[in-house]
């Protein structure tokens, strides 16, 4: 009779985790920072969505979605012009924000080319 082999199990490392530095006081400036940003942004699409309203009356939808492109094109230099230093905001932060700058002001468009406002 022929004998049955053991399996041995190959012995398994011992993982222990060992969590990276965590700097709370940078991770909440960053936080602040992104907030003030993000906040500017919001006030600009207001306001770009009010003045694509009056374009709209003058050259149709053309005139105001121009604009709107051209202004989340130059996004980017407008923050330095303010002093803001966007070194800080990871990239998908920022993408975050042109979208809601386009549909923020998209939405005030609207609202302000339909009755009652216009």
């Amino acid at each position: 009779m022929a004998k049955k082999r053991r399996r041995t199990k190959p012995k398994e490392e011992e993982y222990e985790f060992v969590p990276p530095d965590f700097d709370e006081r940078e991770f909440i400036l960053k936080d602040i920072y992104g907030t003030k940003i993000l906040l500017v942004v919001s006030l600009l699409a207001i306001l770009m969505g009010i003045v694509a309203s009056f374009i709209h009356k003058a050259w149709e939808w053309y005139g105001g979605m121009l604009l709107l492109i051209l202004v989340i094109a130059g996004m980017k230099e407008l923050m330095k012009l303010l002093r803001f230093d966007l070194d800080l905001i990871e990239a998908k932060t920022m993408v975050g924000n042109y979208i809601l700058f386009f549909l923020l002001s998209l939405g005030t468009w609207i609202l302000l080319i339909n009755p009652p406002f216009a």
